[in-house]
């Protein structure tokens, strides 16, 4: 069927004219007349007939008159989609996020982002270090937040870091190393209250007893959870190793103190994991552009 043709026809129809749909798409009458013509022997329908100084529509020429304007209409928003996509006011964004940013910076972030692109469907998953890259070199998600070493990410996993977060070692104000100094060894000798395997911090704590030749902590309670983890600590219990994003309000309301350990001054390194060679769509992009301009 005659794309173009169908087109003079709905102008037609919608003006009632051939003369103004002559005017408003800028095509001779007579080339619109024979146009229309042949667009009636190849449907083998009668579309419209003489009325006075204009046209009316036959019954059938009604008919395809309403087909035409629906059709017409979603070519706008189709057209409309294509530049809303191009411009990452609609699509997709697949997120997978460790639970420190997933838990105090993506709600800030995302709730900035839905205010600006409230079209754009999200899927966050929250999971640990090795599951947030895992589903990003699974290509399961379009981007990660990750909190953790810059040296653990895989050559294929491109990174940008937004800011460091100090570690901190913290317990509960009776614990008799409350805001104290010790050494490294006399602090491993302490229960500890800690994440999951594959947690970020849990490695970087045994890394850290591997590099001063420390005897591992004892594990003495795991959640899945940093909540879980801190409220432990919180009610009494053993020590944990943290992101002081974390703690900080903990701490600074007195339910939880910092120990301080002599020669230990980590960071944890926040950043964006985006597979490398493989440019984000509109909408990750403006996301990105986004914890760019507001990293805390």
């Amino acid at each position: 069927m005659n794309l173009h043709a169908l087109r003079l026809f709905h102008e037609i129809a919608n003006t009632g004219s051939v003369t103004r749909a002559s005017e408003l798409l800028n095509i001779s009458q007579p080339a619109i007349t024979a146009q229309i013509k042949k667009f009636e022997k190849e449907l083998a329908l009668t579309l419209m007939v003489p009325q006075g100084r204009g046209i009316a529509l036959t019954d059938a020429g009604e008919k395809v008159a309403v087909l035409a304007k629906r059709l017409f209409a979603v070519e706008q928003q189709i057209e409309q989609f294509a530049k809303d996509y191009r411009q990452g006011m609609d699509g997709q964004i697949r997120l997978a996020a460790t639970y420190l940013p997933a838990q105090f910076l993506l709600p800030s972030w995302l709730a900035k982002f839905k205010q600006r692109y409230e079209q754009v469907e999200m899927s966050i998953t929250t999971t640990n270090s090795s599951g947030a890259l895992k589903q990003l070199l699974n290509v399961e998600v379009d981007l990660a937040i990750y909190g953790g070493l810059p040296e653990a990410y895989p050559d294929s996993v491109n990174t940008e870091k937004l800011f460091e977060d100090e570690l901190w070692f913290v317990v509960a104000p009776s614990h008799k190393y409350a805001g104290r100094r010790v050494s490294l060894h006399e602090m491993v000798k302490e229960p500890f209250v800690m994440r999951e395997e594959g947690s970020s911090t849990r490695e970087r704590l045994l890394a850290l007893c591997r590099t001063y030749s420390a005897p591992a902590p004892k594990i003495a309670l795991q959640f899945n959870g940093l909540h879980e983890a801190i409220t432990a600590v919180i009610a009494g219990y053993g020590a944990n190793f943290v992101s002081s994003l974390v703690v900080r309000e903990h701490v600074a309301r007195g339910e939880l103190c910092r120990v301080y350990v002599d020669g230990i001054d980590l960071k944890n390194v926040i950043a964006i994991c985006t597979r490398k060679n493989e440019p984000l769509n509109a909408a990750a992009r403006n996301l990105v552009e986004l914890i760019r301009q507001h990293p805390q």
